[in-house]
């Protein structure tokens, strides 16, 4: 573990490399999983506000769930997380071609809503957990990802790396620094 802060990072953070492959897994992360993905508090509340321009985008699958259920439901664990379609993909999704993509950063694309994505989304596969004196940063290393984990080989991308724009979202540009640095000194030794 690295600890940098009030964040701990696990190795597997800055040692395994990573790289999605939408042809090759066809947006898997939005189609699989055991509940939808977690949301924060702030995040539930801009969903509500942009269901109106969200709407536009979705299938009818999607659209019906929301509007039965909530833009955000509660999982197994009574945690927010988006709502899913039959139990499987995400509400949120459409299809581009054969590949689920989220409609949420296709409107965000498009410049219509300001918000590009659940920040558990754009940080997949990492999770971070908060404790009341920490972040616990974690790399889930799926079967879903096994695309990404050959590309990351193949192009020599570390996760963070990978992860960079959402690492900035989520903990900032000091803490992303020093992560860089740390992860710089371990491939020296």
């Amino acid at each position: 573990m690295l600890r940098i802060k009030d964040t701990i990072f696990s190795f597997d953070v800055l040692e395994k490399k990573f790289r999605c492959d939408l042809p090759k897994c066809l947006g898997s992360c939005c189609r699989y999983g055991d509940s939808g993905a977690p949301l924060l508090n702030s995040e539930v509340q801009i969903l509500n506000e942009i269901w109106p321009v969200l709407k536009e985008y979705l299938r009818p699958e999607g659209i019906k769930v929301i509007e039965e259920g909530g833009t955000a439901i509660n999982d197994f664990e009574n945690e927010k997380v988006t709502p899913l379609i039959n139990n499987e993909e995400c509400a949120y999704t459409i299809m581009k071609g054969k590949i689920f993509i989220c409609a949420i950063e296709k409107a965000w694309t498009e410049g219509k809503i300001s918000f590009r994505k659940p920040l558990s989304c754009h940080l997949f596969p990492v999770r971070i957990k908060h404790f009341s004196d920490f972040k616990a940063v974690n790399y889930q290393e799926l079967a879903i990802c096994s695309a990404a984990c050959e590309k990351g080989k193949e192009d020599g991308v570390y996760v963070y790396e990978f992860l960079k724009e959402p690492f900035l979202r989520a903990l900032g540009e000091d803490i992303y620094n020093e992560l860089c640095i740390a992860a710089e000194e371990m491939r020296k030794r």
